[in-house]
Parts: C-alpha cells; sequence; structure tokens
C-alpha cells in the first residue's frame, strides 16, 4: 500500500523525486518507463516538471535535453530488443504486478491499425508507448525502419512535455497551480489510449459471410 501511495504521489506531482535523484533519477525513468516495461511510471508528468524546474533554473534544459532524449531512445530499442527476442511467447506471460498481458493486447491493436507512425504517436501515451516498441519487435518490424520512427518519436515527446514546462514556468500562476496542470496532462495522455480501448471493447464483430 505504501508503494502504491509513493507512486501516485509521483505521479500528481514527481518534484520530489526530481529534487531527491536530479539527472540521474530523471534518465533511469525515462529510460525504464519503455526499456523495462514498467508501464506506472511519471513520464509525461516528470517531464514536465522536469521543464519548470529548468525555467527556474534550478537543472539545465540544455543537459536536460542532452540526457533524456537519448534515454529515451535507447529504453524503445530495448523493448524493441526484448519483443524480438520472445516473440508471440510474451502474449502468455502470467499477470502480475508488474506486467500486464491487457496491456500488451492493446499496443498490439494499437500497432495493428497505425503501423509504424504507432511508435511516435504512442510516445504521447501512457500504458500505450510501454509495450508498442516490444509489439513491433515481436512482429520483426525492419530495425531501420523501426530506429527512424523511434528517434523522431523520442525527440518529439522530451522537447514538447519538457519545453511546455520550461515557457509556462515562466509565469508565476502555472507555479501556483502545477499539481492542476499535471492532471491535466496525465487526462489529456490517457484520453485517446481510452477512446481506443472503448472503440475495441465495443466494436461489433463482423457478420457471418450468408452460407452458400
Amino acid at each position: 500500500m505504501a508503494f502504491l501511495e509513493w507512486i501516485l504521489h509521483n505521479l500528481r506531482d514527481p518534484g520530489d523525486l526530481i529534487r531527491w535523484g536530479g539527472y540521474p533519477a530523471l534518465t533511469a525513468i525515462i529510460f525504464l518507463e519503455t526499456g523495462a516495461m514498467i508501464f506506472f511510471l511519471p513520464g509525461d508528468s516528470l517531464l514536465f516538471v522536469a521543464g519548470l524546474f529548468a525555467g527556474k533554473g534550478d537543472l539545465n534544459l540544455a543537459l536536460l535535453l542532452a540526457l533524456l532524449i537519448p534515454a529515451a531512445v535507447l529504453g524503445d530499442a530495448t523493448s524493441y530488443l526484448i519483443g524480438k527476442r520472445l516473440g508471440p511467447a510474451l502474449f502468455k506471460k502470467p499477470e502480475s504486478r508488474f506486467f500486464k498481458p491487457s496491456h500488451v493486447e492493446a499496443a498490439r491493436v494499437f500497432y495493428e491499425k497505425h503501423g509504424g507512425k504507432a511508435i511516435i504517436i504512442a510516445r504521447f501515451m501512457p500504458l500505450v508507448r510501454t509495450f508498442v516498441p516490444v509489439v513491433a519487435g515481436v512482429a520483426k518490424m525492419r530495425y531501420r525502419d523501426f530506429a527512424v520512427f523511434n528517434v523522431i518519436g523520442a525527440a518529439a515527446w522530451i522537447l514538447s512535455m519538457t519545453l511546455m514546462g520550461y515557457f509556462l514556468g515562466q509565469f508565476a500562476w502555472v507555479g501556483k497551480h502545477v499539481e492542476k496542470f499535471i492532471i491535466l496532462i496525465v487526462f489529456v495522455s490517457v484520453l485517446p489510449a481510452a477512446l481506443e480501448w472503448w472503440k475495441h471493447r465495443n466494436a461489433k464483430p463482423a457478420a457471418a459471410p450468408p452460407a452458400p
């Protein structure tokens, strides 16, 4: 229970985590969220608050980006290799606290719908971004193509979230209401995946072909 409370606290406000761990913690979390399939880490909110800290001068923006973009690229690359090595057997792994087969299945559906560009789109969707690169590996997507989508998606995600925090952090009223901004960011990030899941859940099965 204490572990769950710690996760929820850092999802709401990862500022304490940044103060405690600094650059190493930020880099490790961005890598682990996709590189180790740890889906509950505070990716979007962490980047936004890191940008706020950089805007106040507590972190160096250039160093932050130089560390986090490669970490995001390496995370997806690692997950791709995991998927390629484990193959379809990954979908049969038993459920545990840190692994949910339903999340892998949702990522598979998302990947099948969007193809290679799913690697980019998924960066902005919690849960889905953790497992889409794994599914790409299982599907044996050509690594050269995967690498291009991976770098574009990683750069777009890190830059957009961090710079949004950096520039909004120039306004004092943002700092006073940071938790509300984080809740909004998490809600907007989760919404596309939730809608995709709802559509898939309520999709009518294809009608059977008429008998000859």
